[in-house]
């Protein structure tokens, strides 16, 4: 196995790297006690210390480094991270990638890499191409239980493939990952949550409050058939800029259309579904705050799907 490329926590290095056309893996080099290793996500821009994470530090890995020019008048020349044994593509980006990594899949694959991009994963792949196939990896139910312990105390391993095919697959799945983590997947153009009652749109004091799929909500005399993220209660104030549940108590404003497994998903000890709108406890939500929680909440029912659908396209660990 190796371990995932250089990583960059430097405020300077993270803006000069990922500003642009970049992708960046975030992850920690530890875990402690809790649910286990879920601290991996994606992203194009700056981070927080603990994006990913709770208590541990947070490490940037960019897949590709940008020349940081020094400034001469202060005495600091061109840094270090400008060389690289790999030629420019656009904008001048190299892959933040090991020679040695990269020849090491090329001679298990059979394939040749080009050194930005993606490669037709036929005769070729790319940096693009690692990056997919690590985030798919790194999103294996089973590598997570199975290598429980070391990811633990260190960072997160890569383990190879000599299946061309099996590299292939995981390629696709990754890429489908990062565009739903992305927000930008052609999937999230139809999201399964709806927000059907009007009002103000505030999320109050002690919200969100989750009702799930046979319970009883707010206002209801029937059990949900589908689960709810209630952002009010409706009753404090102004009854009438509310709906009424059916037994004709004003009712609060919900998001509708959240099974109980996307509410309760985590990434880095987040509850994704539930941290998002607590940090919003006391503003009004916008149309496009309305819009871009329904597609968290649409991408991560995917990502559940496809985290299944990666441990079915692994045949057997460790991988061969």
């Amino acid at each position: 196995m190796y371990i995932i490329p250089k990583f960059i926590y430097v405020p300077l290095f993270m803006r000069r790297c990922i500003a642009g056309q970049n992708l960046g893996l975030l992850t920690t080099r530890s875990v402690e006690i809790g649910r286990g290793f879920e601290h991996v996500f994606c992203t194009e821009a700056m981070i927080q210390h603990h994006s990913v994470s709770l208590k541990e530090v947070n490490c940037l890995f960019p897949l590709y480094r940008f020349p940081i020019g020094g400034d001469e008048k202060r005495g600091h020349p061109d840094l270090e991270v400008d060389k690289s044994h790999w030629p420019a593509g656009k904008g001048r980006r190299r892959p933040n990638l090991n020679p040695e990594f990269v020849g090491d899949i090329e001679k298990r694959l059979g394939l040749s890499f080009v050194s930005d991009g993606k490669g037709n994963l036929k005769k070729t792949f790319g940096p693009e191409d690692v990056f997919n196939y690590i985030y798919a990896v790194f999103h294996s139910p089973t590598y997570r239980s199975r290598y429980a312990e070391f990811l633990k105390n260190d960072f997160p391993r890569v383990p190879l493939t000599s299946d061309s095919n099996l590299f292939r697959s995981l390629c696709g799945l990754g890429a489908e990952l990062v565009a739903l983590h992305l927000l930008e997947s052609p999937n999230l153009q139809k999201p399964i949550a709806r927000f059907p009652v009007k009002g103000p749109n505030l999320v109050e004091k002690s919200f969100p409050k989750y009702f799930g799929p046979g319970e009883l909500a707010p206002g209801m005399s029937k059990p949900l058939e589908a689960g709810r993220v209630y952002i009010s209660k409706g009753e404090l104030r102004k009854p009438l800029a509310y709906g009424r549940g059916s037994d004709g108590t004003p009712e609060g404003q919900y998001f509708e259309g959240v099974p109980p497994e996307v509410w309760n998903f985590h990434i880095g000890g987040y509850q994704v579904c539930e941290k998002w709108l607590k940090d919003r406890r006391g503003r009004f939500l916008t149309y496009e705050d309305l819009e871009h929680y329904s597609k968290v909440v649409t991408a991560l029912q995917e990502t559940i799907r496809l985290m299944a659908a990666i441990d079915t396209a692994i045949p057997s660990w460790p991988l061969a």
